[in-house]
């Protein structure tokens, strides 16, 4: 882990944290309930799956559309990169769902 400026005589670790924001449709979706078991799905599996912290953020009242977020905290930036690559890639593998968009930050 990177260390930063001495605090108190011992160096400060520093975090990298990124987050992505990925825009879903999900066209078989009939209803808000089917709509919320596939986010489920999706939002578990990549939490247990990568250790992310994720979550709807975003179209919670439609039932097609969905917006979730997930964020990474590491040691190293290249380590929080691979991270939600493989989360991203993971969601635009999901058969259930047709990725809009996706941003970092």
């Amino acid at each position: 882990m990177s260390t930063g400026a001495l605090a108190c005589g011992h160096p400060v670790p520093v975090l990298h944290v990124c987050s992505l924001t990925v825009d879903l449709r999900i066209p078989d979706s009939r209803s808000l309930k089917e709509k919320r078991g596939t986010v489920k799905h999706l939002v578990d599996a990549c939490h247990s799956r990568f250790g992310v912290a994720a979550a709807e953020v975003g179209f919670q009242d439609q039932w097609q559309r969905s917006e979730l977020g997930f964020a990474a905290v590491s040691g190293t930036p290249g380590q929080v990169e691979s991270v939600l690559d493989s989360v991203e890639r993971y969601v635009w593998s999901h058969p259930d769902v047709e990725v809009v968009g996706s941003s970092r930050a």
